[in-house]
Formats: structure tokens, sequence, C-alpha cells
């Protein structure tokens, strides 16, 4: 359980970090790509398993957005890093609206068709 609670704290201190790195000059294109994406899957109501799920729905929020986060941290220049860790103490991340769910949606409903078109 406190593997799960520091899990937790990590994925919530980095994701105003990746925000900030997202919106920065000098993050690689790469990076900021998949930092918008674990930003936007974290307020997204719409997951991989639906929460609801007793246990097994937190599991992709517990393996896929710290794999999104580690691989963006690893791909940001450190001196930006830094500078994100700095700005994020007094940043206060935006509200997730519902229109935020759109990308996700488009990218798992091409998902579904794709193996859809796999099986047939």
């Amino acid at each position: 359980m406190k593997y799960i609670r520091e899990k937790i704290a990590w994925i919530k201190r980095y994701l105003p970090v990746l925000y900030l790195a997202f919106r920065h000059k000098d993050t690689p294109w790469y990076a900021k790509a998949v930092a918008i994406i674990a930003v936007i899957y974290a307020i997204s109501p719409i997951d991989l398993i639906p929460d609801v799920i007793p246990v097994i729905g937190y599991l992709d929020d517990l393996l896929i957005l710290p794999l999104m986060i580690a691989l963006s941290v690893h791909w940001i220049p450190k001196y930006v890093m830094d500078e994100c860790l700095q700005r994020s103490e007094n940043f206060n991340m935006p509200e997730g609206k519902w229109y935020h769910a759109i990308p996700i949606f488009i990218v798992w409903l091409l998902l579904v068709v794709w193996i859809w078109n796999l099986l047939k």
C-alpha cells in the first residue's frame, strides 16, 4: 500500500512539471508529444480500463502513467526539468474539461478499429 501511495504522489508531482515542460521552447518535440499525452490521459475521464472495476481499474493509471512520465523525464533536457520542477511548486494544473477526452477517445477508437481489422 505504501508503494501505491508513493507512486500516486510521484505522478501528482510530475504532471504539472510535464505540462510546464511541454510549453518550454527547449523541450524536444518527441518529449512534448509523450508529455502532453500523459497529462491529457491523467485528466481525461476516459481510461484504458474503467476505474469502476475494483483494483484492476486503477492498474492502468499505476502502470501507463508512470511509464509515460518516466519516458518524458528521460527525454527532457536536465536544465529544462530543473527549471520546470522549480516553477511547478507554485503552479496549479488547469482543470480537466470534457473536451480534453476527445483525443484520448479518438486514440482508443482507432485502436479498437485496428484490433477489429486484425481479428477479421
